[in-house]
């Protein structure tokens, strides 16, 4: 599906001016508090009715000012997740779910009740009463509820905001599993390049009302000018990673990419499986010649194709390794030290303990499908 945005609108001193088209399976909208990204996701959503502009997805035409057409929410077939789950209290989980399927004609439901439950794991929580759900049980019924009503599209604004990490490890996983065995587009509102690098195909980038960029996830978290200045620690590249098997006797996982093998904490993964880690820039060192008797498990070999060194303290040296590019965070004193300049042949050394749940996940299939 193809989404298409083009819009202007203003709210008191605010003004949200924004165009991107986007056909990946999980777009994100990404950037600070403030930025405009709940604003756009409402209009898609018909919750708010832009000034001007034309927003249309799979080639249906939700809004167009021109033409004066704006197609009610209540007809747009779209699910909202939201920050908070807005679960009715006085509902059990099975009523909340089933819900969401009245406003749905019977002849457009394709969603099958007992498949959205066991997708979301969530059978056992039928009968209960939302106040007695954890944070991420909520979630996972909210998800539900927008899934059962059968939309052609899912909305979810930040719904991993208001969760503690470990909630938030928790319902990641069947967002991931909602991306990959569904054929449902998402549009994902979030500020944390954790969150987007692990989920997003197609990453728009938004900053004071405005699009700065869009494109595929993989190249837009790639570019520290892109992410807020409190993200930019967190900013790195993404690898494609197929496992090969478990260490069993040291708790690791094996896996293989373009640029060699690797050795992440265990990943409850068969052989054959793809995973998509994420490698922060500041946890890439540099060697110049292969370093031996160090305690760092993954040593790949690597050219340097550009190099960013301003008037701080550090640079960002991005590599090609064996096609894998993976970007390294390092002083300018070390890159004087090592004489590192573009076509330079090095060695990119990540330790293992660096990667944790939150910088990898699943990978079942294109995310482009």
């Amino acid at each position: 599906m193809t989404l298409s945005v083009r819009i202007h609108h203003s709210q008191g001193a605010f003004l949200l001016d924004a165009a991107f088209e986007s056909s990946g399976r999980l777009t994100a909208l990404f950037g600070p508090s403030g930025s405009g990204k709940t604003s756009l996701i409402n209009m898609i959503g018909g919750l708010v009715r832009p000034r001007s502009g034309r927003i249309e997805a799979d080639g249906r035409l939700l809004v167009d000012t021109d033409a004066h057409v704006f197609v009610p929410k209540y007809r747009r077939r779209i699910g909202y997740v939201f920050q908070d789950a807005r679960l009715f209290p006085h509902l059990s989980v099975g009523q909340n779910l089933g819900y969401g399927r009245f406003f749905t004609p019977a002849t457009e439901r394709y969603a099958d009740f007992s498949g959205v439950v066991d997708l979301l794991g969530i059978g056992h929580l039928l009968p209960r009463k939302p106040a007695s759900l954890s944070g991420g049980e909520k979630q996972r019924v909210a998800i539900g509820r927008a899934l059962i009503a059968s939309p052609r599209l899912i909305l979810m604004d930040e719904p991993l905001a208001s969760l503690d990490d470990a909630r938030k490890a928790e319902i990641m996983p069947y967002i991931e599993r909602l991306r990959d065995e569904t054929k449902i587009p998402i549009v994902y509102v979030s500020h944390s390049v954790a969150e987007v690098a692990r989920l997003a195909s197609d990453v728009v980038v938004l900053s004071g009302g405005k699009v700065t960029a869009s494109g595929p996830a993989a190249d837009i978290l790639s570019r520290f000018d892109l992410l807020p200045e409190e993200e930019r620690a967190e900013a790195g590249a993404m690898i494609d990673l197929t496992v090969m098997g478990q260490d069993e006797v040291f708790g690791l996982t094996v896996l293989r990419s373009a640029s060699g093998e690797w050795r992440l904490p265990r990943i409850d993964a068969a052989p054959g499986a793809k995973v998509r880690a994420r490698v922060r820039a500041r946890d890439v060192m540099l060697a110049v010649v292969r370093p031996v008797g160090i305690s760092a498990l993954n040593v790949l070999p690597g050219k340097i194709a550009a190099m960013t060194v301003g008037e701080g303290p550090d640079g960002l040296v991005s590599l090609d390794c064996g096609g894998d590019r993976l970007a390294a965070r390092v002083t300018r004193r070390s890159i004087d030290a090592l004489s590192l300049a573009p076509g330079r042949e090095v060695f990119a050394v990540v330790k293992a303990v660096t990667f944790d749940r939150g910088n990898t996940g699943n990978l079942q299939r294109d995310l482009k499908g």
